[in-house]
């Protein structure tokens, strides 16, 4: 239990992370869904479960993978590394001299059975997969995001874009950023605690010039004034050197950041990675309309933190469980709002698809900038569209 400089009891810690597109397991998730888009821009009927790992030198794609789409596998690699900057032979990985090798199959064909609505036990399109997935919406963000993975999030695309336009010029893609917030008894934020900044730089930039410029350029620029204080702790680039990085200085798997690309541990996580899986696959469709409904249900005013799981068996349809939790901040009780859900939502698969429109090659950007609380990206998990319906709706309940 936290005390702050006041002495105030009952307030507490909470620590999320990021990582930059130049992250070896970042890196493995943008080809993933470099090639989902790719598969989807051809056909959208593409079933594509598609998994990478890189290392020094080298990048193995496999998985599952039946489309009509005609997918250059390599052009598709070595185009996502540069765009990602790898493009120094210095670095020690990069688009031109590294290997890429493949070893694709077709998806099975009994999961298939599940999936298709043409070649299963049923009409309807079913889940493919079991598991459950949970959604996460809080008002201490614009956002609706936690603060302390919106923060590390922020900090993490502004040294992308820096380095992007050239204004730093010693920055190199990989990067990874920590954020502590101070809370009070009651979960609301109280100011910024610690804050860890390492990014992957050129050998010759001294170290008190990354401190310097990455205080200034990164974090006044992204965190609130009034979340600073002269408490306030930070780290940057605390072992004094990060020049090895990326898939030199770490293996990379597609699926590896699962809190990263969700709410940073402050809502739960159903296990399921999202890169590289086509929307049938509910691990990402099921996960983004959680956010979807969460994100509409506090903006409705409906609660100031929500939570919501649903779970499926594989081949079916209809969820088998849905389940709100207000964590005490609902203006009504969980069980009305997961009524209200039920009158306003289709989570079956096919539903989802539709209703968030999952079949656009939209995810490789997922996968470079993050899946939630993402401004301009044109996701449409993202939309409050329903809030003033449920607000009036919840009326009743009143």
């Amino acid at each position: 239990m936290a005390k702050d400089q006041k002495g105030r009891e009952g307030d507490y810690l909470f620590t999320s992370e990021c990582v930059s597109m130049g992250h070896p397991d970042k890196v493995c998730d943008q080809i993933s869904d470099a090639i989902l888009d790719e598969a989807l821009r051809q056909d959208k009927d593409s079933r594509v479960a598609c998994e990478v790992m890189a290392a020094t030198g080298l990048i193995v794609i496999s998985g599952e993978i039946t489309t009509k789409a005609v997918l250059d596998f390599q052009k598709i690699a070595r185009e996502t590394i540069a765009g990602i900057g790898y493009n120094d032979p210095e670095l020690c990985f990069d688009t031109k001299s590294c290997a890429v090798m493949t070893c694709i199959n077709r998806q099975s064909p009994d999961i298939a059975m599940g999936v298709s609505s043409d070649k299963g036990l049923y009409k309807e399109q079913g889940a493919g997969d079991q598991g459950m997935m949970f959604g996460y919406a809080t008002t201490e963000t614009p956002q609706l995001m936690p603060m302390p993975v919106s923060y590390a999030r922020a900090m993490i695309n502004k040294l992308t874009e820096l380095r992007q336009k050239g204004k730093i010029s010693w920055l190199r893609p990989d990067s990874k950023s920590q954020v502590t917030i101070e809370y009070s008894a009651d979960g609301r934020p109280r100011r910024v605690h610690t804050i860890v900044i390492s990014t992957q730089h050129a050998p010759k930039v001294k170290h008190a010039e990354i401190v310097k410029t990455l205080k200034k350029e990164v974090i006044e620029k992204v965190i609130p004034k009034k979340m600073l204080d002269k408490n306030t702790i930070i780290h940057i680039n605390p072992t004094g050197r990060f020049v090895i990085g990326g898939p030199h200085g770490d293996a990379g798997l597609t699926g590896r950041k699962t809190i990263v690309d969700t709410y940073g541990g402050m809502g739960r996580h159903g296990g399921g990675a999202f890169s590289g899986k086509d929307p049938s696959k509910v691990d990402r469709s099921a996960a983004y309309m959680m956010r979807y409904i969460a994100k509409n249900i506090v903006k409705a005013g409906l609660a100031r933190q929500c939570e919501v799981q649903v779970s499926y068996a594989i081949g079916k349809a209809d969820p088998l469980s849905l389940n709100v939790n207000t964590f005490g901040t609902g203006k009504i009780s969980d069980r009305k709002i997961e009524q209200l859900i039920k009158d306003n939502f289709d989570l079956r698969p096919s539903a989802i698809i539709k209703k968030l429109d999952l079949l656009r090659p939209v995810y490789l950007k997922t996968a470079k900038y993050g899946h939630f609380g993402i401004e301009n990206q044109g996701y449409t998990w993202e939309k409050t569209d329903m809030a003033k319906s449920l607000k009036e709706q919840a009326k009743k309940y009143e």
